[in-house]
């Protein structure tokens, strides 16, 4: 029996390019069979929220937060010359120009390799945010799974 390399990342991060990177390092440490892990907290659960608006029971402030945060991989903004929402475009144009595959796919692409991607329920619950409004075929655990995962890790980063 061989033991798989183990690569985990915890993705803090909401913004796009930072996000991209923690899934194309993920979709490399998969192909080169590593058993990989993406624990999404607090803003980095923007990566798994659904596009469309989803109807769900919410106090005021958590309405709030869910106005304020992206909907969604392909409206989160860049980390760096965001330009009040232009920099994102002229990011994914150029990327389109050299054929690099933008984050929602990236992220289609990870649970392809069956990438396992994790959503802190410790931060949906701050943020208000419920499973329906997350993708679906992602598990929901909090920091001590984690914890489980990197303990064993070969890789362990933190965007």
């Amino acid at each position: 029996m061989t033991d798989k390399k183990r690569t985990t990342i915890v993705l803090f991060s909401g913004d796009y390019d930072k996000a991209m990177a923690a899934y194309i390092i993920a979709n490399g440490a998969a192909a080169y069979d590593h058993e990989v892990t993406i624990f999404h907290t607090f803003w980095g659960l923007n990566a798994l929220r659904k596009d469309e608006n989803i109807m769900v029971k919410k106090g005021f402030i958590e309405k709030m937060f869910a106005k304020m945060m992206p909907r969604g991989a392909d409206k989160m903004g860049l980390s760096k010359m965001n330009f009040a929402g232009f920099g994102p475009k002229m990011i994914k144009d150029i990327m389109k120009k050299h054929n690099a595959m933008p984050l929602p796919q990236l992220i289609e692409m990870a649970q392809e390799q069956e990438v396992k991607l994790v959503a802190c329920t410790m931060t949906m619950d701050l943020l208000g945010l419920k499973q329906e409004e997350l993708l679906e075929n992602i598990e929901y655990a909090g920091v001590a799974a984690y914890l489980a995962d990197a303990e064993n890790g070969n890789v362990n980063l933190f965007i």
